[in-house]
């Protein structure tokens, strides 16, 4: 197992810090150029969208697709998940404050990408024999490599286009359905053995029985379910972080300057994190941040192709809200709190990671508490991912071998599930991130080709 281990990290390590690591970056620059800032010029409009009327609540999801509101739901429940205290907390220990500074980056092009994703997947979607709307990058993929007959390279670009649909769609049911899955239940019991000392396989056992009655109720109780989780987990972790940054605010100006500090310079800051380099703050806050708010991605695409909005600018202005909800407001609150409680150096010291480190930095305020408290966030948090991830994946199973291969497909979701939750967690985040590297890949060769469209969208917008 550690040599298994050993090589996907040198295979993940090669991927993420020679190629996407710029790619993604890159892309969400090229894109905020070409959309001219959509993500500055839209905000306020965008989070109007969101927060300033009821009316995106007022429909029920069903064949024809979700209510705006839905589709934003069912992408957060996909984006705030483990990656905002588990992901954050891992990216702390390997990467150093510096690695929060580029998952802000990261984020605010990312808003620009996600724009162009949201829009493209409203702009592609169809319906099945089942006249149910599907959508994602699968057919966005499709239109950016259509060869037109009769035109040079036709017939290379139709096959090309095809091979690179089959391999994202692989690579979702891969990354989200199975491994990603995987990391949120690992997280879910990992948290609950440390504050409740319950056994790993019983709770793996009870959130899979959970997951499988959900997924059995499709899309309508899958939307019904994040609407209503969502805001609920985000408004009792944000008041729980915010009650402990109150108590530890003293420290709260040395741990903005350890981000600022660590994403520049390799020397320590207050005696943390000797000997990480800037490289590594840069690829762990990236990574993290790719897994945190999914931007460029491929996966949010999904949901948001499920909206009943007017235009497909109206839903890459929803979008563009989740990455920001995402990773300024919820990770965010995850870092502060951990690098203002003084519990970084000891976690790198001893080599801990992932949810012990944010709930040792939450037991500095609330006592035998804090675990506790972290643990049943995390419930929330990596539960909702774990119903947003498996509709993602379960959209491609559809798209690959139709309506008869859900139920199987199901039935394995239900197994990782179980599985993830008693495995070792290093090996489990590094699968994954495999694996979503893998993803992103034809998700934005797509992108750019059709950066023309996504211009023009958010020009009309």
């Amino acid at each position: 197992m550690d040599k298994l281990n050993q090589i996907i990290i040198a295979v993940d390590d090669f991927v993420w810090n020679n190629l996407l690591l710029f790619l993604l970056v890159g892309s969400g620059i090229f894109f905020s150029i070409r959309t001219d800032f959509v993500q500055v010029r839209h905000f306020g409009r965008a989070w109007n969208r969101v927060f300033g009327s009821f009316t995106l609540r007022g429909k029920k999801a069903g064949n024809h697709g979700m209510s705006s509101f839905q589709a934003l739901t069912t992408a957060i429940a996909a984006q705030v998940g483990t990656g905002n205290i588990a992901g954050c907390a891992t990216a702390l220990v390997s990467g150093g404050p510096g690695a929060i500074f580029w998952m802000w980056i990261a984020a605010f092009f990312g808003m620009a990408t996600i724009y162009a994703e949201a829009v493209l997947a409203q702009k592609t979607k169809t319906t099945d024999p089942n006249s149910q709307t599907i959508g994602g990058p699968v057919f966005y993929i499709r239109e950016a490599f259509h060869g037109t007959a009769g035109k040079p390279f036709a017939a290379f670009l139709n096959g090309f286009g095809r091979f690179l649909a089959v391999f994202f769609s692989v690579m979702i049911i891969l990354a989200l359905g199975c491994m990603g899955n995987m990391v949120q239940s690992n997280s879910i019991s990992d948290a609950f053995y440390t504050a409740f000392k319950a056994p790993k396989p019983v709770v793996g056992v009870l959130v899979a029985l959970v997951a499988a009655f959900i997924f059995v109720g499709g899309i309508r109780r899958v939307a019904s379910f994040t609407e209503k989780v969502v805001p609920i987990m985000a408004a009792l972790y944000l008041a729980g972080g915010l009650i402990l940054l109150i108590v530890n605010a003293p420290h709260i100006p040395s741990a903005l300057i350890s981000i600022f500090v660590g994403a520049f310079s390799s020397r320590a800051v207050g005696g943390a994190v000797a000997g990480i380099t800037v490289r590594q703050a840069m690829r762990y806050g990236v990574a993290r941040g790719l897994f945190s708010n999914e931007a460029g991605m491929g996966s949010t695409p999904h949901a948001h192709a499920m909206a009943q909005v007017e235009k497909p600018q109206d839903q890459g202005e929803v979008a563009m809200i989740g990455v920001f909800v995402d990773t300024f407001i919820v990770l965010n609150m995850t870092a502060l709190v951990i690098l203002s409680s003084g519990v970084l150096d000891g976690m790198i010291e001893s080599g801990t990671t992932g949810t012990p480190v944010a709930q040792a930095a939450f037991s500095t305020g609330f006592g035998s508490f804090g675990p506790m408290f972290v643990a049943v966030c995390l419930l929330f948090f990596a539960f909702s991912t774990i119903i947003g991830w498996y509709f993602f994946a379960s959209t491609n199973i559809r798209i690959l071998f139709g309506e008869k291969g859900v139920k199987p497909f199901a039935v394995l979701a239900v197994v990782c599930i179980f599985v993830g939750s008693v495995l070792k967690v290093d090996l489990v985040w590094n699968l994954s991130d495999l694996f979503n590297g893998f993803m992103v890949i034809p998700n934005l060769l797509a992108l750019l080709a059709l950066n023309g469209v996504a211009r023009k969208l958010s020009r009309e917008g």
